[in-house]
């Protein structure tokens, strides 16, 4: 039974938090550790992560010394990582049940070091639990398989549902931009030679962002992708130009559902 650590950071999230936390307890896979790295919340968020861990020793909030963003929480707890696998949940999310049990199957299935799932998306305001939810039709696909050229025409790995083998791949941390650091993570995984391998299945639960908020505004991240395609990854004018379209054109597809 290989022991999966679950990575998530944390900013004034008291609201969803609950969910998310108890989304990752509830793993038909139960041998996991969940490594929260709290960024300087000021609305409770730590207190909450505080009674969790009296209560499940799987737990492992910390706090960060100072603020500094998703992409330097993730950093902090994959460090303390205990697992083969890392996988990653934001606060605001949640995946069902069964979504470790089977995505480590079919890793193991594909010899697949980095896989992901397809995905629903939920409202906003949805305050339900993963244990009561009630599959619809707005799912985020997943491709079957994905190698860096494809990706960098297009992310087509959803954060909340990727997963990778650390006794494959080593210990990867996220290049600490601001913005798409996920995404940085993936290319960098594939430079190196690991293909990315996608279960169809929809297993997580994405929440959608409310209208007018930086996240659902997706003309603020051009310039997040723009800065990863030249300065992370080299790109010529040409190729930056063409993979911020396929960008674009996934961000508003997606939008859609």
């Amino acid at each position: 039974m290989p022991l999966v650590s679950v990575v998530m950071p944390v900013y004034n999230s008291a609201a969803t938090l609950g969910a998310a936390v108890r989304s990752v307890l509830t793993q038909t896979h139960a041998d996991l550790e969940l490594l929260v790295t709290d960024d300087r919340s000021t609305d409770g968020s730590m207190d909450l992560l505080r009674e969790f861990a009296e209560q499940d020793e799987r737990v492992l909030p910390e706090t960060a010394a100072e603020q500094g963003g998703a992409g330097r929480a993730r950093n902090l707890a994959i460090q303390r990582a205990r697992g083969d696998y890392i996988a990653f949940l934001d606060s605001d999310d949640m995946w069902l049940p069964e979504k470790t049990e089977k995505q480590l199957a079919f890793a193991a299935e594909g010899d697949a070091p980095l896989t992901f799932t397809s995905y629903f998306k939920m409202d906003a305001d949805h305050a339900g639990e993963s244990t009561d939810w009630v599959p619809t039709d707005r799912v985020i696909h997943a491709r079957a398989h994905v190698d860096y050229r494809a990706m960098l025409v297009r992310d087509h790995i959803g954060a909340l549902t990727a997963m990778y083998d650390r006794t494959v791949l080593g210990t990867r941390l996220m290049p600490e931009m601001r913005k798409r650091q996920d995404y940085a993570l993936w290319l960098s995984i594939m430079r190196d030679g690991a293909d990315a391998r996608g279960l169809a299945e929809p297993l997580a639960v994405y929440r959608a962002h409310q209208a007018g908020s930086l996240s659902s505004n997706k003309l603020s991240l051009i310039q997040y992708n723009w800065a990863l395609y030249r300065q992370h990854e080299h790109l010529s004018v040409v190729r930056s130009t063409r993979a911020l379209a396929g960008a674009a054109w996934q961000s508003m597809r997606n939008s859609r559902i």
